[in-house]
């Protein structure tokens, strides 16, 4: 039986109320399932908009299949982007990110790259699989760029969805096995062909929810938990992005996520340096040894940069 986060006591004293987890989620429409694995569909009290998909919550007694949300409970972890105008929640109490790129359509390293950091700042593992290793176009890029990953030391797998064999099948279940994920990458990278070799019957369920919501064939914008078919834990895919904004991260936050810029932070002049114009910069010094590769350099100054402007140094 799924263990649910205790909630306060003063919302456990409520009466005709019980627990629930989200399961699906677009803007303020909400889908609930209580311990049972009955599904409801539920709206927010008030005018908070704070339920993302993930959370463990207290709803009032159904009326019509329907009911309402009184309470979050305290989440243990929460992804989210956000840049100068908005913040855009992604899942809540998962440990792990799922990041997916494939050679085509032609991915941006720099997404990879800011959804590492969000991952580290969130307390979330993160994962990075290539997808699409049967396609020729681009190969030779994309396998780069995952030896370049497993060297900074994160977790790398390469699959090919798509050919869906036994041994692709085998490796998805290795990789989500036991986890509480969320699924990401750009649109076209193949996130749903995986969902669909973890979970038969997804689309299905993306659908019936889409209907159910009013929301005609707009299915891909909903963001909605899966329960893996074949092992314990869940899998959460949300609609693909192309861009992942980092506006709630610090600078030592982003010089922390990033172990090839912080290795050589060390040997700076000024105790204080953001190792991008000061003079005796070890970061620097570590570039023209080639240590730090000028890709991974640019991207960092460019996010410190970007932080800068919105003074959250």
């Amino acid at each position: 039986m799924r263990k649910l986060i205790p909630m306060p006591p003063k919302d456990q004293r409520r009466t005709n109320c019980f627990h629930a987890q989200v399961v699906s989620c677009h803007g303020r429409h909400h889908f609930v399932r209580d311990d049972q694995g009955n599904l409801y569909e539920a709206h927010r009290r008030g005018k908070k908009a704070d339920v993302v998909v993930g959370d463990e919550v207290l709803c009032s007694a159904a009326v019509d299949n329907t009911v309402a949300i009184e309470s979050v409970a305290k989440r243990f972890s929460l992804l989210f982007r956000q840049d100068e105008w908005r913040t855009k929640t992604l899942a809540a109490n998962i440990d792990t990110l799922v990041i997916v790129y494939a050679s085509h359509p032609r991915f941006n390293p720099w997404f990879v790259w800011k959804a590492l950091l969000a991952s580290h700042v969130a307390g979330v593992h993160p994962i990075v699989i290539r997808n699409k290793t049967d396609l020729t176009e681009g190969s030779s890029e994309a396998e780069n760029f995952l030896t370049s990953l497993s060297t900074l030391g994160y977790e790398t797998h390469a699959i090919s969805a798509e050919i869906a064999s036994e041994k692709t099948i085998e490796e998805l279940d290795g990789i989500f096995s036991g986890r509480r994920s969320l699924l990401v990458g750009q649109s076209g990278m193949g996130k749903s062909t995986i969902l669909n070799l973890l979970v038969k019957d997804a689309n299905a369920k993306t659908q019936e929810y889409s209907q159910a919501l009013n929301l005609g064939r707009q299915t891909t914008t909903v963001t909605t938990l899966y329960d893996l078919d074949r092992a314990q834990g869940f899998v959460i895919d949300s609609p693909g992005f192309q861009e992942f904004g980092l506006a709630h991260l610090t600078l030592n936050d982003v010089i922390g996520a990033m172990p090839d810029i912080a290795s050589h932070t060390g040997g700076c002049r000024f105790a204080n340096c953001k190792h991008l114009k000061e003079p005796g910069c070890s970061v620097k010094k570590a570039l023209e040894e080639g240590a730090i590769t000028q890709e991974r350099y640019d991207f960092y100054c460019a996010i410190a940069t970007q932080l800068e402007k919105s003074n959250t140094w």
